[in-house]
């Protein structure tokens, strides 16, 4: 009868062990997910930063609501450059 009871506590811990160890693998798993995404918040940050928009600006120093026509195309350019950047920047971080 103490044979069965020693059985099941051994299953159990087995059980308990294996179960461990698959946390401990999602746990690894998430830090390198966890990494990756800080690297690609550094590279898009890094981006928008070198990416400097043109501000509208009132007669008295302040922002303006509107942007006029050629401000806005270069806002629009800029955009495009940004989302052209990150897309090289994603196609790398796939291939590499």
């Amino acid at each position: 009868m103490t044979e069965r009871k020693s059985d099941k506590d051994g299953s159990g811990i087995d059980l308990l062990e294996s179960r461990v160890g698959k946390v401990v693998e999602q746990l690894i798993d998430c830090r390198k997910q966890n990494e990756m995404l800080q690297a690609e918040i550094t590279s898009l940050q890094s981006i928008l930063r070198s990416c400097k928009l043109p501000v509208a600006e009132s007669d008295n120093g302040g922002t303006a609501g509107s942007f006029s026509y050629e401000e806005k195309i270069q806002i629009r350019q800029k955009l495009v450059t940004i989302l052209q950047r990150i897309d090289v920047e994603l196609k790398s971080e796939i291939t590499g």
